[in-house]
């Protein structure tokens, strides 16, 4: 379930720095959260069975888990800020 480009520069334009900050790790974090809703309920809506969607799901939770990590080492209070506006238990 890929993200539509308004989506994309929606999420850009509330967790970045600027309109144009595409590679900080807090916009990655927030696109990859987008993207893992989208599949979440794309796969709770009578789609059990799509398994290549089930694996793409567990890998983007992967690299959003390892980037958090990234973040709390780096800068926590960032981390505590972003997670509390993205509503992420951790």
């Amino acid at each position: 379930m890929a993200l539509t480009r308004e989506q994309k520069l929606e999420v850009i334009g509330k967790y970045g720095k600027g309109a144009t900050d595409t590679g900080s790790t807090e916009v990655q974090i927030a696109l990859l959260t987008t993207q893992i809703n989208a599949l979440s309920a794309h796969l709770q809506n009578n789609n059990k069975k799509d398994f290549s969607g089930q694996r793409g799901l567990l890998k983007a939770v992967g690299q959003r888990k390892r980037l958090l990590t990234y973040l709390e080492k780096k800068n926590y209070e960032g981390y505590k800020e972003l997670i509390q506006k993205l509503g992420l238990r951790r």
